[in-house]
């Protein structure tokens, strides 16, 4: 599967492991170890021997870069060997629970999307004590968030991904619009409305608000946007169904009603969207970082050499990205959980990432100002390194996958007209609220 292909399957697929994970969700029983940590007697072992790490086939560093990286770690850690695993991201989830119980794996790769529910159950270790001081200063923001839940860290963040407004230079300028003037969801909206009246393109936008968690990821972005949250502070309500919760679903209604959304936006992917850009097909799309090097590669695309990119627009508040990254953690089943922590810090580290920066961003901020890290993306690197220091997540419940679900039916019936927006955020959020406790 190609890069850029990859990239898609892993969000394309999210609601497929939803679906799949909600029916493993597990009773309150603990799954991993019995420790308070979540690590059985004599789980640190010697930090020496032999460790499983278990990986997905899809997006960010490729299996190469993979086992690449874990060679350079053996040849400095000699008395560690390391047997990487890889599966389908949707295939992920899934493999992980199944097995906590035997500790088959010793390190995992989890999702934004994982934290509450792995580590409520004790599936991965809480590594808060283990996680340096420095770390907390020196990783982006953005990234910090990936394995945090309740103010504890469950793992380390390693692929780090949010969503861009991505534009066609060629467009904008037929219609004589700035691409300064797109740093705000209005500014969008009237960017649009002037590049459909001046008839350089019939429906300027495309999203991926097909009924899946890539509808949720765009909604997610367009609530930070406009300031809303998706729970109370003490995380016991829902809170979506109000102010720039229900702004957020108002904004994606209107750009619908006006026309300059293309109505195929609700039965629409990630790589939909990238397809219908890359056609010049749209002038705007929201979608994540592989997007670029698709919407700019010849093969691929009819605009290529066309292709702007901007951090996500602000609405009445702020402009944070939807978080889409990725941590790996040290398993509670484990039984050598000291030496999967130092498999861990090393190709988590700033030196590793950066040298395989093309496939994946890294979490750290002084990456940023590393010319050689720059060169791999210099048109995305300056936008990335704003956009991805203030990410928002989705909710961090354990329940997330049957919340997602329930939002994204909501969602859609606002934007296929069954339902007004307050009415279906309304449902959602009284369906939503006994899955909180």
């Amino acid at each position: 599967m190609s890069e850029h292909m990859s990239e898609l399957s892993r969000r394309r697929l999210l609601q497929l492991s939803a679906a799949a994970g909600a029916g493993l969700l597990l009773a309150a029983c603990d799954v991993g170890g019995g420790s308070d940590t979540g690590a059985g007697s004599g789980a640190a072992g010697t930090g020496e021997g032999h460790i499983t790490a278990l990986f997905m086939k899809q997006a960010g560093y490729s299996e190469d870069d993979i086992r690449a990286m874990t060679a350079e770690f053996q040849r400095k850690y000699p008395k560690i060997t390391v047997e990487p695993s890889f599966v389908a991201y949707e295939a992920l989830h899934d493999k992980i629970v199944a097995a906590a119980p035997a500790g088959t794996f010793d390190v995992v790769l989890i999702d934004v999307i994982w934290p509450a529910e792995f580590g409520s159950k004790r599936i991965v270790t809480d590594v808060t004590d283990q996680f340096p001081a420095s770390w907390k200063s020196d990783m982006l923001g953005g990234a910090l968030a990936t394995a945090a839940y309740q103010n504890r860290y469950f793992g380390v963040p390693w692929i780090l991904d949010t969503k861009y407004l991505f534009y066609n230079t060629d467009m904008l300028t037929r219609a004589g619009v700035e691409p300064a003037s797109l740093s705000t969801w209005d500014g969008v909206l009237t960017a649009a409305e002037t590049l459909r009246a001046k008839k350089v393109v019939e429906h300027p936008l495309i999203w991926s608000w097909k009924q899946a968690e890539a509808l949720v990821c765009d909604y997610t972005q367009l609530v930070g946007a406009f300031g809303g949250k998706f729970l109370s502070d003490d995380g016991k309500s829902i809170a979506f169904n109000t102010g720039g919760g229900l702004q957020a679903l108002e904004f994606m209604k209107r750009t619908l009603d006006r026309k300059v959304t293309n109505p195929n936006s609700v039965e629409s992917l990630e790589e939909d969207v990238r397809k219908i850009f890359s056609d010049g097909q749209a002038a705007m799309a929201l979608n994540w970082t592989y997007m670029f090097n698709a919407a700019n590669d010849p093969q691929q695309s009819k605009v290529a050499g066309k292709v702007g990119v901007a951090a996500t627009p602000s609405g009445s508040a702020s402009a944070p990205g939807v978080n889409g990254s990725m941590a790996l953690s040290v398993s509670a089943g484990s039984k050598n959980q000291k030496a999967a922590w130092t498999y861990i810090s090393y190709i988590t580290s700033a030196e590793v990432q950066n040298k395989y920066a093309k496939s994946s961003l890294p979490c750290w901020t002084k990456s940023y100002d590393d010319p050689a890290v720059a060169s791999t993306l210099p048109q995305v690197v300056p936008v990335a390194k704003k956009q991805l220091a203030d990410l928002i997540a989705r909710p961090q419940v354990p329940r997330y996958n049957e919340i997602s679900q329930l939002l994204q039916a909501e969602l859609q019936n606002a934007l296929l007209n069954r339902k007004p927006p307050k009415k279906a955020l309304d449902d959602a959020a009284e369906q939503a609220r006994t899955l909180l406790s």
